[in-house]
């Protein structure tokens, strides 16, 4: 008989948490980047944020909190037989993302009416390369989202909603630098 170890104990897949990790250390290096960057101009990165739609970035953080909280009653659900009801949030958390996606593109439709791009300031650099890559993940995460509510196994369901979970964490720590911080 052999012991279980810390990774045994992980739900979902191994190498899923590999990738989530991995994830997690990429957005890590790009905040820290941003704050680097950040420290050698803050009135100019100041002037830049004030250009941004705050109201829209919060709405967005409670569409993703709300995304992942249907998205962990998914497992539950299924465990209780409520297969249906499971697809279902799964379903509604994609939604939830797409509705994500649309504020952002029209958020990102307001930068360029302004005539604000990637190259107008550094912190326009990063706030298009940290919430693009965001987007990205989000896109991705509605995809195994819907696979997992086809494939209504347990085991999907841990493995792709901790995915979902990433991106969530992702975006509650871009919102506050990106969009708050002064």
């Amino acid at each position: 008989m052999s012991e279980a170890t810390v990774l045994d104990e992980l739900p979902g897949d191994l190498m899923m948490w590999v990738l989530i990790v991995s994830e997690l250390l990429v957005f890590g290096a790009g905040l820290a980047a941003f704050l680097a960057v950040r420290a050698t101009d803050p009135a100019g990165f100041a002037e830049a944020q004030s250009f941004l739609n705050r109201s829209a970035a919060g709405l967005n953080t409670v569409i993703l909190v709300t995304s992942g909280f249907l998205a962990a009653l998914a497992l539950p659900l299924r465990e209780a037989g409520r297969s249906g009801i499971s697809r279902l949030a799964l379903v509604a958390a994609s939604l939830l993302g797409v509705l994500f996606l649309v504020i952002k593109a029209v958020e990102y439709s307001d930068k360029s009416a302004l005539g604000i791009g990637w190259d107008s300031h550094p912190f326009f650099t990063f706030y298009y390369l940290l919430t693009g890559f965001h987007a990205a993940h989000v896109v991705a995460g509605i995809v195994i989202l819907l696979l997992v509510g086809w494939r209504n196994a347990p085991r999907n369901i841990e493995v792709g909603t901790a995915f979902w979970h990433m991106v969530d964490l992702v975006w509650v720590l871009l919102f506050p630098v990106i969009y708050l911080l002064r």
